[in-house]
């Protein structure tokens, strides 16, 4: 921004676009988890409470993760990260259907990246919204939650693991709200393929990440595979039931997706 704006902002004279305050908002909540847009509303005492750190007596020993989960499992999901997280760290994109748009596909944008707290942070960008937030692995699944500082939304994923290699497509459910629609909830099936690395140079892979979230996320028609259409959208529920399959939205294990390195058939 030019420094003639910023001045404006700092003597009331003129308040930030609703995209500028956003961005302002996203900014904010990188240092300070769980900041949105309904802080600015605040009395400047509360405001001030919100961009104050914690103390170092009460600072969590896991950083921006701790406080919200008990020590027990954030311990485990640390240990976790340092044995298996640079399998799930680089570059993603998404497979999933389209919410507004039936019959159609979307393709998002994943960066999944070691913090210094030793946690895995996860970055989803959907459309406009920025989803900003943590990747828990475990023996079986990766966990993941994050949430737009622009909107407050939240979106959760449950996805199987690759045992033992790194994974290069990750099968699993997510859950969020509409934002049409006053907000329902909604979860669905997702497929994630990898699609690059990191290089380790920070400023380089957030110049990446950034390339990468603004390709259109509509899918061509005709360009998903008929056997991955059909894994996403599936039926469940009575009529499922009564013919043998699942009365609840589920990915088992057994008929996963998510794999690791394909191996070729001369490799030992």
């Amino acid at each position: 921004m030019d420094k003639s704006v910023i001045s404006r902002w700092l003597s009331g004279r003129q308040t930030p676009s609703g995209e500028n305050l956003a961005n302002l908002t996203a900014l904010i909540a990188a240092r300070r988890p769980g900041f949105t847009l309904l802080d600015w509303e605040t009395d400047l005492d509360s405001f001030q409470a919100r961009l104050v750190p914690p103390s170092a007596a009460t600072e969590s020993p896991y950083g921006a993760v701790g406080g919200w989960l008990p020590d027990s499992v954030l311990e485990e999901a640390r240990t976790l990260t340092s044995l298996r997280g640079h399998a799930y760290e680089g570059f993603w994109r998404t497979t999933r259907p389209a919410i507004s748009l039936p019959g159609r596909f979307l393709h998002d944008h994943v960066m999944i990246r070691r913090a210094p707290s030793g946690f895995l942070s996860f970055r989803l960008q959907v459309e406009d919204m920025r989803f900003e937030g943590w990747a828990f692995p475990t023996q079986t699944q990766l966990f993941a939650l994050a949430v737009d500082p622009g909107t407050g939304i939240f979106i959760f994923g449950i996805f199987n693991a690759v045992i033992r290699n790194r994974a290069e497509v990750l099968d699993g459910l997510t859950m969020t709200i509409q934002r049409a629609g006053g907000g329902s909830p909604v979860a669905g099936a997702i497929l994630m393929n990898r699609i690059g690395e990191l290089t380790g140079d920070v400023p380089a892979d957030e110049a990446t990440y950034r390339d990468l979230a603004r390709t259109p996320p509509l899918a061509p028609e005709g360009e998903v595979p008929p056997e991955v259409q059909s894994h996403l959208f599936r039926d469940f529920g009575p009529s499922a039931l009564a013919a043998g399959g699942m009365a609840l939205l589920a990915m088992p294990f057994a008929s996963s997706l998510s794999r690791g390195p394909l191996v070729e058939p001369d490799s030992p």
